[in-house]
């Protein structure tokens, strides 16, 4: 019994995060880039991990950040492979992911202006679902309420005045 308890803390959260910063390095040096990646979990479910501008930024983002999701499809199957105790991951290369954040809400910020002017509902395009997060965080701090619609990749907000 003493074993099973050793062996399930030596997969809890500090070595969830080790696991995944190392995985992420050697998937970085496979591509000849060899740099110290950021790594913490703020909040123990996901694993932040920050990749410092490179020469590779573009390579490492991809098209629409395609590429970074992939990365972070790979490290989070394989903690889970693993049997680690944090599975879900969130990789940032150069900021992108908080400066897209930022352009996303500035966007969303027009939008909710809109809804709140004219009263209408607003439907926004089809977007991945962290800049769902995005819209759902910000559309709530303003007081309208937000629905996420459809399906896949037709998955899209209908940002609304709440009713009263």
């Amino acid at each position: 019994m003493s074993e099973e308890v050793s062996q399930d803390s030596d997969k809890g959260a500090e070595a969830s995060i080790q696991f995944a910063k190392k995985y992420v390095e050697d998937v970085l040096s496979f591509f000849g880039l060899n740099t110290d990646v950021y790594a913490t979990s703020e909040d123990g479910t996901v694993i932040e991990l920050s990749v410092p501008s490179t020469h590779l930024n573009g390579f490492l983002i991809g098209q629409r950040g395609d590429t970074l999701r992939s990365i972070q499809y790979l490290i989070s199957s394989a903690l889970q492979n693993q049997g680690y105790e944090i599975v879900r991951v969130s990789v940032d290369v150069a900021d992108y992911k908080r400066h897209h954040a930022d352009r996303i809400s500035q966007t969303a910020e027009s939008w909710i202006e809109k809804v709140k002017q004219t009263g209408e509902p607003f439907e926004v395009k089809s977007m991945n679902a962290a800049d769902r997060r995005t819209i759902h965080r910000l559309a709530a701090e303003h007081g309208l309420t937000s629905d996420s619609e459809g399906e896949g990749r037709d998955r899209h907000i209908v940002l609304r005045l709440p009713k009263e």
